[in-house]
């Protein structure tokens, strides 16, 4: 179930909130025990069948970080099994058709299995991997309660899309939260602007970049851009929204989930970019692979190494196919490039000259995860920089501007921090006494939340449905 559809606004949702608020205050693991079974449900409705791995998930972590917890016995034997199932099983669902079929490309005729990807399995498995080697490493207590750990781990804002968890920030809500009017009232506005995003900028953006990425013979050299763009824009705005509701709702029950973007495209360096853009995957691979494995605490080649095992696991996490590999070694090579070779000439040239920079490279990294293959990978870039095969120009171009201009105008400024200047202009005004600047910053993003939530309902009910891109994560 997708937070942008009517089931999820008009039925789920608010079932959800009068089962919770109507539950006492008081009885915390009531409340808890609501959103579980609300989350159990949420979980379901994209197949009851794949419930299972969630929840064996849950009880093999639950297990694994008790029996690999400080002071007990064969702990590190525990610690290491408990592990290797965890990416036992995210290897199973989500490799092993790729790797059958690339080595049936070598020669093999090996049978490849139907196997349905379970919904959200990098994200709770990451999550779980991080939570046992906290437990191992003695940063935080071990979970006796498997329902809490399970809560955590199914927790409907953000089982399916993140933003990924910690449980030493999780598990102290669970006990000692108090949910209020203001974090409700904050949190229904988070959560209608990033439906706004999902649903008035990010599809339609996302359907110009499925027709220049069809387009094959049609294909030129501005509708390659202009497709390349669409998708830089409609990635972002679909995936920050997703985040945005998440957060939102975690706000509504009393829980403050981390966040996941800054703002990524204002970016001066690809190294910049990830510390902006999916900003809870970047921190687990930094300390859960990047730091053990020596960080920058070691010799250059070494360092050189760490990167690319890093990128290489950050590309296959994303998708099992050769182009989020080639994904994930370009922003290997791009940040081991400004660490070690041209980082201090890139220090020393204007602004305006270093975001162009990083916005060209991100946009050609995003027409490496967005294609079907490498074919198209090919295709795609030969066509950006001039070997286009229907020339520079041509009508379908001029179609997608035109008919997309408002939300191509829309997505500029919602791209940038413009919200936070105007609130911060308007809390200069509040704080020099201004009546007006007080009201504005009170009441203005409510009332705009209210008019996007309306507008955002209209077109749902006028358009095809389309689910979120990192669904298929």
């Amino acid at each position: 179930m997708a937070f942008s559809s009517l089931a999820f606004l008009f039925g789920f949702l608010p079932l959800t909130l009068l089962c919770y608020f109507l539950m006492p205050s008081r009885l915390r693991a009531g409340r808890n025990a609501v959103l579980l079974l609300f989350s159990l449900a949420f979980y379901c409705w994209g197949g009851v069948r794949l419930l299972p791995v969630l929840l064996a998930s849950c009880v093999l972590n639950w297990a694994g970080a008790l029996l690999a917890a400080p002071g007990r016995r064969r702990r590190r034997a525990a610690f290491a099994a408990a592990l290797a199932l965890n990416l036992g099983m995210l290897g199973y669902f989500k490799y092993t058709g790729f790797l059958l079929n690339n080595l049936n490309a070598l020669g093999l005729d090996l049978s490849v299995p139907a196997i349905v990807l379970p919904a959200g399995i990098s994200f709770f498995t990451f999550q779980a991997i991080a939570y046992l080697a906290d437990v191992y490493r003695g940063a935080i207590p071990a979970e006796r309660s498997l329902p809490r750990l399970t809560l955590f781990m199914a927790f409907f804002p953000q089982v399916l899309q993140g933003p990924i968890l910690r449980y030493g920030d999780f598990a102290p809500a669970l006990t000692d939260r108090r949910e209020n009017s203001a974090d409700a009232a904050d949190g229904a506005v988070r959560f209608c602007f990033g439906l706004a995003k999902k649903v008035l900028l990010a599809d339609a953006l996302g359907q110009i970049a499925d027709g220049a990425f069809a387009a094959g013979g049609r294909l030129t050299v501005g509708l390659a851009w202009l497709g390349a763009v669409a998708y830089t824009l409609q990635l972002y705005f679909d995936f920050s929204g997703y985040t945005d509701m998440a957060l939102g709702l975690g706000r509504v029950f009393g829980f403050r989930l981390p966040e996941n973007f800054n703002y990524p495209y204002i970016s001066r360096s690809a190294s910049e970019f990830w510390r902006r853009w999916h900003q809870t995957l970047s921190f687990w691979f930094r300390d859960y692979v990047y730091i053990p494995l020596g960080g920058n605490r070691c010799s250059k080649g070494r360092q050189v190494f760490n990167l690319l095992a890093v990128w290489l696991l950050t590309g296959l996490w994303h998708g099992a196919a050769w182009n989020f590999v080639l994904w994930g070694l370009y922003y290997a090579a791009l940040l081991m490039g400004e660490k070690f070779l041209w980082g201090r000439a890139l220090d020393r040239l204007p602004n305006p000259l270093r975001h162009l920079y990083a916005l060209a490279l991100i946009t050609v990294g995003w027409v490496l995860f967005r294609a079907a293959g490498l074919g198209q990978v090919g295709e795609m870039l030969s066509a950006m920089f001039g070997l286009a095969p229907g020339g520079v120009w041509s009508g379908e171009a001029f179609y997608y501007l035109y008919q997309f201009r408002w939300e191509l105008l829309a997505a500029i400024p919602a791209a940038l921090p413009v919200k936070n200047w105007l609130q911060a202009k308007l809390a200069a005004g509040q704080a020099r006494g201004s009546r007006s600047a007080a009201a504005a910053l009170a009441l203005g993003p409510k009332v705009l939340a209210f008019m996007l939530l309306g507008l955002s309902t209209v077109r749902l009910l006028s358009s095809t449905f389309r689910s979120f891109l990192y669904f298929q994560f």
